[in-house]
């Protein structure tokens, strides 16, 4: 799955020259929290989230009247208050490594870019879906998590159990166990009962952490 499969097209965006108060109106009525800033060549030139804004706004402890508080922020701009040094990805990068920039930069968004310009924007939400649909959350079934020995052919041996017993895997997610030996897997299933899968992986002799129907 690459980023161009799953990230909003054609996003909300803003020019630097904006004001605060410009985009704090455009981020209520867009019910968003973060905005891209494009110059006049629809390139990237920054990032200004509500946070930024309400950093930007004068505390609650001012002694300006809203009238002064209104009119300074009508005379500051977004450049004045975004983050420059915006991470960017590449609209064929798998989705994977944008999670990946996102979690190892502690950022919540990536503006995408094709042939320089910004085609769209992925976002954390946008992940929680993928994440949501890879464990096939949405559809019923048997979920189990067992942990495999990490060689050929484990997996194999279970997908042809459950289908000779009339079942289907909806999903598969693997990830790391304790030890470089074996590795965790949560299968989700319909058409076969629990009972059915545990005695599938007792057959099999795999080890079963939790099964749940779901």
């Amino acid at each position: 799955m690459r980023v161009r499969d799953v990230m909003t097209r054609n996003p909300v965006f803003i020019t630097p020259d904006a004001t605060v108060t410009d985009a704090k109106l455009l981020m209520s009525r867009q019910k968003i929290t973060k905005l891209p800033v494009l110059d006049d060549r629809k390139h990237v030139v920054g990032i200004v989230t509500n946070n930024d804004l309400l950093k930007a706004s004068p505390s609650q402890a001012t002694t300006l009247d809203m009238y002064e508080i209104g009119y300074l922020l009508s005379r500051l701009t977004v450049e004045k208050v975004m983050k420059k040094d915006v991470i960017t990805v590449s609209d064929d990068e798998v989705i994977e490594e944008a999670a990946r920039i996102m979690g190892d930069n502690d950022i919540s968004c990536l503006p995408v870019i094709k042939d320089e310009l910004m085609i769209g924007i992925i976002t954390v939400t946008d992940l929680f879906n993928i994440f949501i649909d890879l464990f096939g959350a949405r559809q019923k079934g048997v979920r189990a998590t067992v942990v495999m020995d990490e060689k050929p052919g484990q997996l194999a041996t279970i997908s042809r159990a459950i289908a000779d017993l009339g079942g289907n895997i909806i999903s598969t997610v693997t990830w790391s166990a304790e030890d470089a030996a074996h590795r965790n897997i949560t299968l989700k299933v319909n058409g076969i009962n629990e009972e059915q899968m545990k005695k599938i992986l007792m057959d099999t002799h795999i080890e079963l952490k939790a099964v749940k129907t779901i």
